[in-house]
């Protein structure tokens, strides 16, 4: 019971900001540590300098604890990725990152913003739809697993 009141009351929002090129070594950690096929620091970093793509970081003191990253084209967006420290996930750092991030898009010029979510990843799908992303189309057998992949929108105004 003290554990539960200490960490409702003891949560501290992270500081969000613009994801920088030096950012590159931690977000590639944290990519690999949640997704089966993981990122480099190179891969990250070439991401990061690229002008089209749009980051976004979430950070408790000086500790990465979240992240986002987009591409923009042609007035839309992609979230190529986002992702949350396991031991934070279900704390509620997601939605205020990804509410920055879209934004950010929105303030750039991005009307609508697309991404692909696994079928089975429950708490992603919660968090798209309580943000308004609807079904536009589904990869069958998209990742390794054999899952399949929900592709969705939201359009930004």
């Amino acid at each position: 019971m003290m554990r539960f009141i200490a960490r409702l009351f003891g949560r501290s929002a992270p500081t969000l900001s613009e994801a920088r090129p030096n950012d590159a070594s931690a977000i590639s950690a944290l990519h690999t540590a949640s997704f089966q096929r993981g990122w480099g620091e190179d891969e990250v970093y070439r991401l990061l300098i690229e002008k089209t793509v749009v980051a976004h970081r979430a950070m408790t003191s000086k500790t990465l604890i979240g992240f986002i990253l987009s591409r923009m084209a042609g007035g839309e967006a992609e979230i190529l990725s986002i992702a949350i420290v396991q031991r934070q996930r279900g704390r509620g750092f997601a939605r205020p990152l990804l509410d920055l991030h879209l934004r950010r898009l929105a303030g750039l010029g991005a009307r609508a913003v697309f991404l692909e979510v696994d079928e089975r990843n429950a708490a992603a799908r919660a968090l798209y739809r309580r943000a308004g992303f609807y079904d536009v189309g589904r990869r069958q057998g998209y990742y390794q697993t054999g899952a399949s992949a929900l592709v969705l929108r939201r359009d930004l105004g």
